[in-house]
């Protein structure tokens, strides 16, 4: 969430899913989670458009001063509620954290930390094996061949210098 808007509790939120309307539906409950503080549960109340932004109000954010600690917050859907991706091809972030990644060759590069999404695609933030920066690995099927959920891995063919610690 970015920030507080106006005095009645709504949040202005910067929205990073396929599916606002179903995410954002009055009555949906989702997982608030801020770096150092606990996780919250938040029920949607109202949501509507303004300037090209979503602006959300929560059952827990009756008005601003309520609202205002909420800034920084990362809402997340419980996996529960998601039904699973009708596409092969297709996964839900929580199903890639955690997986090993490996070479073709069985040679172990690290794990997937987290899927950032952005307007040029998908980056999969990978924490080394042997420590050192992160890396960041376009998520596309020439880089990311396989996709192995019940073998908790994937494999990767990058191109020359994706993977150099430089």
């Amino acid at each position: 969430m970015v920030r507080a808007h106006g005095l009645h509790g709504e949040l202005g939120v910067e929205v990073r899913t396929d599916s606002p309307d179903e995410r954002f539906a009055p009555g949906a409950v989702l997982l608030g989670r801020r770096a150092g503080a606990p996780d919250t549960t938040l029920t949607v109340e109202s949501v509507r458009r303004h300037s090209g932004k979503l602006l959300v109000r929560f059952v827990e954010t009756p008005d601003r001063t309520a609202a205002e600690p909420l800034r920084g917050t990362r809402l997340l859907v419980h996996t529960s509620a998601l039904a699973p991706p009708e596409d092969p091809d297709e996964f839900h972030d929580h199903q890639l954290e955690g997986l090993r990644t490996e070479l073709e060759d069985g040679t172990v590069v690290g794990t997937v930390r987290e899927v950032m999404h952005g307007p040029a695609g998908d980056l999969l933030v990978l924490t080394r094996a042997g420590g050192g920066p992160d890396v960041l690995v376009p998520f596309v099927r020439a880089i990311v061949p396989t996709v192995d959920l019940e073998g908790g891995r994937m494999v990767l063919t990058p191109p020359d210098g994706l993977l150099d610690a430089d």
